[in-house]
């Protein structure tokens, strides 16, 4: 049940009630605010009852606990504040949220149990993972939307915190963010029955509110460019392509844009190489990457952040057709470039071939960044904690596996190499689609490469970590919204002026 949690940052010093949460270090330690309380005896009793020590992450729940007024206390391990990185920070907060997920409102006495300064943006990444910990997608369960008492669930959060007025700033930022992830969330659970290209582009349409110009390109507009590679996948499905382009202009005037690309294949079911039948209600999800990229622009945007970004998204269906694509199908790209079709269930790549041409001819953009659940090859070689990046510049690369580090959206950078690219050799045209059993991601994103010019650009393999999630602190969903934080953190942190 999705949780409606709202914020408030105040000063200490008004004694609280109902639900209050404090943190302890390694050693039980509490700061300032937790002493206030007079509850060290009480913990210490507890705590050695249930073998809690203050570890990160760790929780020690007290109700109605003696000698005080408060319905709950909750102890929140911190461990060593000094070793906790910045994804760590949100992970608290996840921890917390899931600790009072029965609340109705909850006090966060936000403190360093040391008694050293928390920064301000350690304590809205906090507030942040609190707020993605509480989103539940249930838009289509009809009974489980209210609590006990019937009325729509929601928890109200009051963080105390010395420089109050310094956090409140912080969150408008991580809000944002969080608005972003939450978005790329929901687009990836929606069934694709309910979105199709045509709803997919109507939700970008709809980040005009922020600021965010956006053009709509109709199969008309795309046969008129020349897509031929993208309209080939689309083919097969009555439901028409869309390309969604979006434009945040908060650079220099006439500066190079940073440019996101996403697939969006709303549904994939192979196309003519039909995919088996177990588990094909996934692949409502194969339009993760363009989910990253729609959320990254509303993060971006929602936060007014001073670049310019360019965000591409191509969305189509893969359906098996009269019309569908088939197997020895020769096509020609917007680039000019000739595509043999081995397997029509390798479609994401035809569908950004055309958008990287697209892109780099229309804005000469500063970079160029593509998202895709591309392979289950990937999920062999790195299972859902990392996404694969292939990159053909070392400064790009090396911007996102640190955006990855900081964030936790990490990604673990794989070969481009020579004696790869000759397994997509056809002979009958340029190039293949698919380069055979081994080595499919990097076939793939070989594939790609040969659509990129001089621009610096990297592919991201998420289909990992887009969709099926695994169950952390921060996501309990079974779409994560990853990609969103990643790629705003490389932007504010290297594009930015």
């Amino acid at each position: 049940m999705t949780v409606q949690t709202s914020f408030s940052f105040a000063k200490p010093g008004r004694k609280p009630q109902g639900t209050v949460v404090v943190f302890a270090g390694n050693d039980l330690a509490l700061g300032p605010q937790a002493k206030a309380l007079g509850v060290g005896d009480l913990i210490a009793r507890a705590a050695a009852t249930a073998s809690f020590k203050g570890k990160a992450m760790t929780t020690l729940d007290l109700l109605a606990p003696a000698g005080t007024d408060l319905d709950r206390l909750v102890v929140v391990g911190m461990g060593k504040p000094a070793d906790l990185a910045e994804y760590d920070w949100l992970r608290l907060g996840g921890s917390v949220a899931g600790a009072v997920s029965r609340s109705k409102s909850v006090t966060v006495m936000m403190e360093r149990p040391d008694g050293r300064k928390l920064a301000a943006g350690h304590i809205a990444d906090f507030a942040l993972g609190m707020r993605l910990r509480t989103y539940a997608y249930d838009k289509f369960k009809t009974g489980e939307k209210k609590d006990d008492n019937g009325k729509p669930s929601a928890l109200a959060v009051t963080i105390a915190s010395a420089d109050s007025a310094a956090v409140r700033k912080a969150w408008e930022t991580a809000e944002a963010i969080g608005e972003g992830v939450i978005l790329a969330r929901d687009l990836v659970n929606d069934p694709a029955n309910v979105l199709g290209p045509v709803e997919f582009a109507r939700k970008a349409s709809e980040l005009k509110k922020l600021g965010v110009a956006v053009e709509i390109l109709t199969e008309a507009n795309l046969k008129k460019l020349g897509m031929a590679a993208l309209l080939g996948v689309a083919q097969g499905s009555p439901r028409p392509p869309r390309v969604a382009v979006m434009r945040w202009t908060g650079g220099k005037a006439k500066e190079p844009p940073v440019t996101l690309i996403g697939k969006g294949v709303v549904f994939d079911t192979g196309g003519i190489s039909i995919k088996p039948g177990a588990g094909m209600e996934d692949m409502k999800g194969d339009m993760g990457g363009a989910a990253a990229v729609i959320g990254a622009m509303k993060a971006i945007a929602g936060r007014k952040a001073k670049a310019h970004v360019v965000g591409i998204i191509g969305l189509v269906e893969n359906m098996p057709d009269g019309n569908a694509q088939r197997p020895g199908d020769i096509v020609t790209a917007k680039s000019g470039k000739t595509i043999e079709i081995i397997n029509t269930d390798a479609e994401g790549r035809l569908v950004l071939c055309d958008l990287l041409t697209y892109a780099e001819e229309r804005f000469k953009p500063k970079l160029m960044v593509d998202l895709a659940t591309l392979t289950g090859a990937i999920l062999v070689a790195l299972g859902h904690h990392h996404a694969g990046l292939f990159a053909n510049d070392d400064a790009l690369a090396d911007a996102l596996l640190a955006a990855g580090k900081e964030t936790g959206e990490r990604v673990w950078r794989m070969p481009l190499d020579p004696e790869y690219d000759k397994m997509i050799d056809s002979r009958f045209a340029d190039m293949k689609n698919i380069g055979g059993r081994f080595a499919g991601p990097v076939t793939a994103a070989q594939f790609l490469q040969r659509f990129v010019e001089d621009t610096p650009w990297a592919h991201i393999d998420l289909a990992g970590t887009a969709m099926d999630s695994r169950q952390t602190e921060i996501n309990q969903s079974w779409a994560s919204g990853w990609g969103v934080r990643l790629l705003d953190r490389m932007v504010a942190d290297k594009y930015e002026k």
